[in-house]
């Protein structure tokens, strides 16, 4: 009978490590588990993950945030949450990943949670940006003027303007709030 329990570890611990999907346990938002894919899909080793807030997966604290309060109010009425948002690689690309969040009290859903993260980008491709537009975005999520994004890039601040209009023009967008909820995947 042990044997039987040591091959249903082994094949659970497989299931885990190799699913199709990146699979993370986090407490409080802080990654406690996560598998090979999932560190992979974000262009880390898995020790880079494990103990770390979930923030050094986000462009801003202000996308960190509100990808929380979205989530958040769905967690408590249902114990489930699923999306589909545009998020950063290590190296600064981006990718759209569908997100499934399972919480384990919905009283406190933030508490433990399990989330579920598929690359879904061969069906739903991410518009690409420019070296200088990523730059100029990441300024502006930090909650940056268009004169503080120029100063901090050594542009003018027209020419800052001019990327916001071209940016908000490429993700087909109304006006700068739905070019950053475009980029967080609020609005898809």
């Amino acid at each position: 009978m042990a044997g039987a329990l040591d091959d249903t570890d082994d094949l659970e611990k497989l299931a885990f490590e190799f699913a199709p999907v990146g699979i993370v346990l986090t407490e409080d938002r802080v990654i406690r588990q996560c598998n090979l894919q999932f560190a992979s899909m974000f262009g880390y080793q898995r020790d880079e993950l494990i103990g770390h807030s979930f923030r050094m997966l986000y462009a801003s604290n202000r996308e960190f945030e509100a990808i929380r309060d979205v989530g958040f109010k769905a967690l408590k009425e249902a114990g489930r949450y699923m999306d589909e948002r545009l998020m950063p690689r290590r190296d600064g690309s981006i990718f759209w990943c569908r997100v499934r969040v399972f919480t384990f009290d919905a009283e406190a859903p933030l508490a433990r949670t399990i989330l579920t993260f598929a690359d879904i980008s061969d069906t739903r491709p991410a518009i690409s940006m420019t070296n200088r537009e990523r730059q100029v975005v990441k300024c502006l999520a930090k909650g940056m003027t268009s004169k503080e994004t120029a100063r901090e890039l050594d542009l003018s601040p027209r020419t800052v303007e001019d990327y916001r209009a071209r940016l908000i023009k490429k993700f087909e967008v109304r006006n700068f709030s739905g070019l950053m909820a475009r980029l967080a995947g609020f609005s898809i």
